[in-house]
C-alpha cells in the first residue's frame, strides 16, 4: 500500500472528527487478537460512514500519527509492523470530511524469515530489474486475438522511487509479453522471485499475470519456469512440456494453490515472491508461493525442458493477459523486483 502524505485530500480527511459509531466496515482479515508475522494482510470493506458513500480508506497504528490513506472503499495489501501487540485503527472517510474508526488488535510475531530459511547467504542476486534499460515486448502467439503495449519508467505509484509501468490492450484474449535479459548463467538450479505489483484503476481489462523465468543449461534445453495466476481455473499455474525436449508440447499445469488477480485490489501495492529450481535434465519443482505474506505450498514438480537453440540467458518474463472478447487494456507496475539464484 502506497502512503498519500501530500495530498491536500488526505489533510482535510486526517483533521476530521472521527466517528466510529456509525462505521460501516468489514475487517475480514485478520481476526481481533489474531497472532500474525508481518507483513500481514490487512483486507476491509466500508460502504458507508455516517450514512453516506465512503470515498477513501486508511489505516494507523496506537497513538502514531502517521496514517495512510488510499481512494475507494477496500483494502487488501500487506503491512509491515514491528514486533509486539498493537492496535490498528481501519478508517473510512466520506465525501463531507468525516471519518470513521474501528478499530482491531493484533500481535505481531517475528515470523519465518524467508531470506533466511530458503536463500543461503552465498546465492547471487541482481536488484531492481524494472529499471534495466534492455526491456522489451512482444505479443504472445500463444494466445488467441492481438495485443500491442508500452513501458516507462515513474516515480508515482512505486516504493523506490523507480516502478515500470506496463501499458496494454488487448483484442480478443491476447496476451502481451514483457522480456530482460538478467546474465548468462547456465549453473544455478535454485530460484526466488520477489517482486512487488500495482494494478491502477481496475482489474476489469487483465486476466492472469504471469511471472517467469527462463535459462538455457549445459545439455542446451531452455529451461521454461513459467508461472502465472490463473483468473479461470482460480490458480496459481506452472509451465509443463507434455511432449519432450525436441518435440515440446507447451501448457499450463494446474496446483492446488488459490490464485486470482482479478481479487488483488487496485491502487494497492501486492508482494510477490516464487520459489522454484530444477535438475539437469529440465525438470522442475515449484516449491512455494507468497502473495502479501501469505504462504501457499505447491510442491509439485514437472517437465519443462525445451530445445530452442538459445544462446547462453536467464531472462524473465512479465505477460498479461486480455480478459475480454472484445478489446480491453490495463495498466500494471512493477518495482522492487530481484531474483535470487544459487
Amino acid at each position: 500500500m502506497d502512503l498519500i502524505r501530500t495530498s491536500s485530500f488526505a489533510a482535510v480527511m486526517l483533521s476530521s472528527v472521527a466517528i466510529p459509531a456509525f462505521a460501516s466496515t468489514v475487517i475480514s482479515a485478520p481476526a481481533n487478537g489474531a497472532q500474525v508475522s508481518s507483513p500481514f494482510t490487512l483486507i476491509t470493506s466500508s460502504d458507508t460512514c455516517s450514512s453516506l458513500p465512503v470515498i477513501a480508506v486508511g489505516y494507523s497504528f496506537d497513538s502514531l500519527a502517521d496514517t495512510q490513506v488510499f481512494p475507494g472503499s477496500q483494502m487488501n495489501g500487506p503491512v509491515n509492523a514491528p514486533s509486539g501487540s498493537h492496535t490498528i485503527h481501519v478508517k473510512a472517510w466520506n465525501a463531507a470530511g468525516a471519518v470513521c474508526v474501528t478499530d482491531v488488535g493484533v500481535s505481531v510475531g517475528g515470523g519465518a524469515d524467508l531470506f533466511s530459511s530458503i536463500v543461503p547467504s552465498n546465492a547471487v542476486s541482481i536488484s531492481s530489474l524494472q529499471v534495466l534499460g534492455s526491456w522489451y515486448q512482444a505479443h504472445d502467439g500463444a494466445t488467441t486475438g492481438g495485443s500491442s503495449g508500452s513501458m516507462s519508467i515513474v516515480n508515482s505509484p512505486s516504493l523506490s522511487g523507480s516502478a515500470r509501468m506496463f501499458t496494454s490492450n488487448f483484442s480478443y484474449f491476447g496476451g502481451q509479453r514483457y522480456t530482460v535479459h538478467i546474465d548468462d548463467d547456465m549453473t544455478a538450479t535454485n530460484f526466488f522471485y520477489d517482486t512487488w505489483v500495482y494494478i491502477a484503476g481496475n482489474t476489469s481489462g487483465f486476466s492472469n499475470l504471469e511471472f517467469d523465468l527462463n535459462q538455457t543449461i549445459p545439455n542446451g534445453e531452455t529451461v521454461v519456469m513459467g508461472f502465472q495466476c490463473d483468473t479461470w481455473n482460480n490458480t496459481w499455474d506452472f509451465s509443463v512440456n507434455a511432449g519432450s525436449a525436441t518435440a515440446y508440447n507447451d501448457t499450463w499445469g494446474h496446483s492446488k494453490a488459490a490464485c486470482n488477480a482479478r481479487t488483488w485490489a487496485p491502487n494497492q501495492w501486492h508482494h510477490v515472491q516464487i520459489w522454484f529450481s530444477h535438475n539437469a535434465s529440465g525438470w522442475v519443482t515449484y516449491h512455494a508461493v507468497w502473495l502479501d505474506g501469505a504462504q501457499q505450498d505447491l510442491n509439485v514438480t514437472a517437465f519443462s525442458g525445451f530445445m530452442l537453440g538459445w544462446a547462453p540467458a536467464l531472462d524473465t518474463n512479465f505477460q498479461i493477459d486480455g480478459s475480454l472478447p472484445g478489446t480491453s487494456s490495463a495498466t500494471v507496475y512493477l518495482d522492487n523486483m530481484i531474483v535470487y539464484r544459487w
